[in-house]
């Protein structure tokens, strides 16, 4: 896997994600999922170009489903963007590189602002 992200699990959530001082955008995905595979690609890429700026990170919903279950995922690929501890935003789907990133930058701007 690509050396920036982070494989997270029902046990390193809070450590990895919840207390992360950077942004971090979770993909819940499970391996039998045809979406999940088509954005993988797109997030290991935003993985490189946002290295620094936002943490990447995947929790396979099938081995961690206490986490899943307790952000309410129900359709696979999700991709939830916590912002100093709290779920804020995200998307269901595979969807085009250029949404992700549009949503990344967003909250790259509001982690910014809210450090100063």
């Amino acid at each position: 896997m690509n050396k920036n992200i982070v494989t997270a699990t029902d046990q390193n959530f809070h450590k990895e994600v919840l207390q992360s001082e950077l942004p971090v955008l979770v993909d819940f995905w499970a391996p039998w999922c045809g979406p999940c595979r088509m954005v993988a690609p797109v997030v290991e890429q935003l993985a490189d170009e946002y290295a620094g700026k936002f943490k990447i990170a995947k929790l396979n919903t099938d081995e961690n489903q206490a986490t899943a279950s307790t952000y309410g995922i129900m359709s696979i690929p999700t991709l939830g963007i916590f912002l100093n501890g709290k779920l804020v935003d995200g998307v269901v789907g595979a969807v085009p590189k250029n949404v992700l990133a549009g949503k990344l930058d967003e909250f790259v701007l509001k982690a910014k602002i809210t450090a100063n």
